[in-house]
């Protein structure tokens, strides 16, 4: 994979999660904010940090503190083009971190998938039971974010994900007529698209939703004009193996750094 591939492939990832959000340069860094849903963090943490002098840093930081002045925490998305002195400061400073794996599919999928049942999100129903899911979805992996089970926080969470929509195109995959599993698709920037946000009921799993929806979606993704795809996955975590096992390669590493801010 090129340098090219990667920058590629980082920038469709950030450019998904701008989308429905407002969105400023300042001060050496992207904003990308939404106080409606101050709770979520992919609508509101900082991108692209170009910070590399101990002035630019200062400068950002304290730009940071009152642009998100009365928010629950801040963030900052860090990767290969992040100056090292501001991650470096961020972990002086105590900043939490994760890492997540992006990998980027190029060619065709080289597997097939058991049809099932896909419905497009398009209607109250549809995110009606999309919300249901994600409640599922939210109670199982809010652990690893040591933040609260508030339904509040998954309410919100699919308010976000509902003010991406269009350009971003939500599907469930049904058994017996009743959704189980959903996941997006995007056509993204520069002929790179994104599938994303995907989920199985745990009742539902090694069944092919999983499967049949990443399928789909890659469809879904270059049908509206995209070549290569990009999928994010946990690197801890096994989905990566089934991505990897269907033709997606990893390509960069990016980094989310933040912390809780007292009221």
């Amino acid at each position: 994979m090129t340098i090219d591939a990667s920058r590629g492939a980082l920038a469709v990832n950030q450019a998904l999660l701008a989308l429905g959000n407002e969105r400023f340069e300042a001060d050496c860094g992207t904003f990308i904010r939404n106080r409606s849903v101050r709770e979520i963090r992919d609508a509101n943490h900082v991108a692209h940090v170009t910070a590399a002098t101990p002035e630019e840093i200062e400068r950002l930081l304290a730009r940071v503190e009152r642009e998100f002045q009365g928010f629950p925490y801040q963030r900052f998305d860090l990767d290969f083009t992040t100056p090292p002195g501001f991650e470096a400061r961020l972990a002086f400073e105590g900043y939490q971190h994760a890492d997540l794996l992006v990998m980027l599919l190029e060619g065709e999928l080289t597997t097939d998938a058991k049809p099932c049942e896909i419905r497009p999100v398009i209607d109250d129903a549809g995110w009606e039971a999309y919300a249901a899911l994600h409640k599922v979805d939210w109670r199982e992996y809010v652990p690893r974010l040591g933040q609260p089970e508030g339904v509040w926080t998954a309410r919100a969470m699919v308010r976000s994900r509902r003010a991406k929509s269009p350009p971003v195109n939500y599907w469930l995959a049904c058994v017996d007529n009743e959704p189980r599993a959903y996941c997006a698709s995007w056509a993204g920037v520069g002929g790179v698209g994104q599938v994303d946000d995907l989920f199985t009921h745990p009742d539902f799993r090694q069944r092919g939703l999983a499967s049949a929806l990443v399928r789909h979606c890659v469809a879904d993704c270059r049908k509206h004009g995209a070549n290569a795809v990009v999928i994010v996955a946990d690197p801890a975590d096994t989905p990566k193996q089934m991505y990897a096992g269907v033709g997606f390669r990893p390509v960069a590493v990016t980094r989310h750094y933040w912390k809780s801010v007292e009221p």
